[in-house]
């Protein structure tokens, strides 16, 4: 969000005052959201999230914002809804609001299918899953560059938090009961998306798509938890959703660095399209190699943040079944094909638009914002112990209720 408002000064030409107004407003409810433990402010503060979000992409976006608010606002708000059903009934059943007080409840396996269910369609959304995904390339390509940053980075990551916080501890008969149908849902978000990515000409549409292929390892390793414990193999259900947890945190840095760098050509040459490149790399060097550390981390390069979580989930997927890690790890394969191949359309070859030539390379300030995010990159990626450690207890705690 700092880097968001830093950049918001050369980025954002109208109504500064009123875009930074709400992107603190928007702030505060994110920390809301993570730090609530009374069920009802949760839902007052994940409701509260979209409205900063549809002013942003509503005032500030594209020539069809209306069209791509209208359709972000509806699909996370409808889901929504459910979700507030099922908080209710959990209150009248606990007489409390608390979240910790849900996970004790004891409801049985057909209950426990409904509020997953309510939950789901949440959450579900908000990451957002195949085939629930549709809004979030529109919103993307209609959003500034601030708010592609903030609801890839947080904002998705916020529907995976929903799982572990409420789904999983709440609801683990149900949880089990649709965790293959989840896995495979997850796995057609990595094959399945990533081959649509490929076909993609808007460089916003395409880094969006990758987001949906990515956070599909996050609702892989999540729900890759129930077999792993049905089979008493507690280490490696820890595993998994440290590296669900990891690949959430990797994913928010290097999308929101990709985001950046569109938003950096974009305001230069004030188009997405990638066949309106070629050649960048001649006259923006120093733009070129953090766009080319960015995509190499997107690809899940060892050394890089993308590396990690993606290689965790790999290793658990191998203890439940061969083929759930064999099509997980076409990602290594489908992520390089799009990445890559984009790189190479925009940053190499000949120049093939007057405009390019006329480019100049990155600012002081545009160099500091890409180079704390490629430092956290490449933090994650070298010396990922930290950021597990700090997870292992929660992680821990919330899978000793299955």
């Amino acid at each position: 969000t700092l880097l968001v408002v830093i950049a918001s000064f050369w980025a954002i030409q109208n109504n500064i005052a009123s875009y930074l107004a709400i992107f603190l407003m928007m702030s505060g409810f994110i920390y809301g959201v993570f730090a609530a433990t009374d069920a009802v402010l949760f839902y007052v503060f994940w409701e509260a999230m979209l409205i900063p979000m549809f002013l942003i992409i509503g005032i500030w976006g594209g020539a069809n914002r209306i069209y791509a608010t209208l359709k972000f606002f509806l699909y996370t708000f409808l889901g929504s809804i459910l979700m507030l059903v099922a908080l209710v009934y959990l209150y009248l059943v606990t007489g409390s609001a608390q979240i910790t007080d849900f996970y004790d409840i004891g409801l049985t396996q057909q209950t426990q299918i409904w509020i997953f269910l309510a939950f789901f369609a949440a959450f579900a959304v908000k990451i957002p899953m195949f085939p629930v995904h549709t809004w979030l390339p529109d919103a993307h390509v209609e959003a500034p560059t601030g708010g592609s940053v903030i609801l890839a980075a947080i904002m998705l990551k916020i529907g995976a938090y929903g799982f572990l916080r409420f789904s999983v501890p709440i609801t683990p008969l149900a949880g089990a009961f649709f965790a293959d149908l989840i896995i495979f849902l997850s796995l057609v978000a990595v094959v399945y998306i990533g081959l649509v990515a490929i076909m993609q000409k808007d460089l916003k549409k395409l880094i969006a798509y990758s987001s949906i292929a990515h956070m599909g390892f996050a609702t892989l390793g999540i729900f890759l938890v129930f077999p792993l414990i049905d089979s008493h193999d507690l280490p490696t259900a820890v595993l998994a959703v440290e590296g669900a947890v990891v690949q959430l945190v990797s994913h928010g840095f290097i999308s929101a660095a990709l985001f950046f760098c569109v938003g950096v050509l974009y305001e230069r040459m004030h188009t997405r399209q990638i066949t309106d490149f070629g050649g960048v790399a001649n006259v923006m060097p120093v733009f070129a190699a953090f766009f080319m550390l960015f995509s190499l981390a997107n690809v899940g390069l060892p050394g890089t943040s993308g590396f990690v979580g993606e290689l965790f989930v790999i290793l658990s997927a191998f203890k439940v079944h061969f083929m759930i890690a064999l099509l997980a790890g076409l990602t290594l394969i489908l992520s390089p094909a799009y990445t890559l191949w984009m790189y190479k359309r925009v940053l190499f070859g000949n120049v093939v638009n007057k405009q390019v030539e006329a480019l100049s390379d990155i600012t002081r300030g545009e160099r500091w914002i890409l180079g704390i995010l490629a430092g956290f990159i490449l933090l994650i990626g070298i010396w990922p112990a930290p950021l597990v450690e700090m997870t292992h207890a929660s992680v821990e705690h919330i899978l000793k209720y299955l």
